[in-house]
């Protein structure tokens, strides 16, 4: 074949979505230039992957970020921690190694501990915990597509399936909250710390560090994390930024975060030197992902080649 030939039937990149709209401040703007959206992490081909901003939720006063992932241009892995799901040993697990590292552009935290999940989880060719009929499951498929929704109507098994993470129910489904997103026993999506420790002997408060994602109609993944947020304060966030399946992840002061990395080649190295919080106050943080003692499962998202 001619060399001519040869680039014609090349498979050509897919081109990236369309940068998200603004978005519409929930109340009179609290914070200097909420709801617009500023690029963030490593570029894909000289276009940025990952827009983030912020926004006050409906009735709160904090703000949460919310991140905008494009599903084109990047790829999705769950790495998985001897703490949730637990077993092991794992091909993809803390910390990020080197070669992983030239192409990561994201990483974010998972759902729950196992034993509270109320689902299951399936990766590297094995079934780690049974998953659920009904349970909000984020999908992973061979070469890194990512989808979120209800197993067994929106998502299921099938041969490209590569990874599936389970936590509780759906929060966002249609484009709204679930009718259980309104429920005023919010102890529904997990119990939480305190107002000012989590101890076991201190009352959970409602309004509490929290995390989500979802998808949108056109495919981009979207994360929301923020501290003071109830359950429908966290779908309200991913539906306005057009999420329409959305779930909510790991919960409490410790847990969310989700950072993005910006190495100043297009394939260096991304080290916690050239990561960046999505929200400053998160405990974790760019080093996160590199501790090889990290326990937890997350998902990175790398340059799609």
């Amino acid at each position: 074949m001619s060399a001519a030939r040869r680039v014609a039937h090349r498979p050509s990149r897919p081109r990236p979505l369309a940068k998200p709209a603004p978005l519409r401040p929930f109340q009179r703007p609290l914070i200097p230039r909420e709801g617009v959206w500023h690029a963030a992490g490593r570029r894909v081909r000289g276009i940025p992957a990952v827009y983030e901003t912020t926004l006050v939720p409906p009735g709160g006063s904090a703000p949460a970020g919310i991140a905008w992932m494009d599903t084109r241009l990047l790829s999705a892995r769950l790495y998985s921690g001897s703490g949730s799901p637990g077993g092991g040993p794992y091909k993809y697990t803390a910390p990020i190694l080197p070669a992983a590292a030239r192409t990561l552009v994201a990483a974010f935290n998972g759902g729950f501990y196992m034993s509270a999940a109320q689902g299951g989880y399936y990766t590297e060719g094995k079934l780690i915990d049974p998953v659920r009929k009904g349970a909000a499951s984020l999908v992973i498929y061979r070469g890194g597509s990512v989808n979120i929704g209800a197993w067994g109507s929106d998502v299921s098994m099938t041969k490209n399936v590569v990874a599936v993470r389970q936590n509780l129910v759906p929060l966002v489904a249609g484009g709204r909250p679930t009718p259980l997103a309104y429920t005023s026993d919010w102890l529904l999506w997990g119990a939480t710390c305190g107002a000012t420790n989590c101890a076991s002997t201190t009352p959970g408060i409602e309004h509490q560090w929290r995390s989500g994602a979802g998808v949108t109609a056109d495919g981009a993944l979207v994360y929301v994390q923020g501290p003071g947020l109830d359950p429908l304060q966290v779908a309200q966030l991913l539906v306005r930024a057009g999420v329409v399946r959305g779930m909510q992840l790991d919960i409490n002061p410790y847990w969310p975060v989700l950072v993005t990395y910006r190495p100043k080649t297009p394939f260096g190295e991304a080290t916690p030197a050239n990561g960046s919080k999505l929200l400053a106050g998160s405990i974790q943080g760019p080093a996160t992902f590199f501790t090889p003692s990290w326990a937890r499962d997350f998902i990175t998202m790398s340059v799609r080649r």
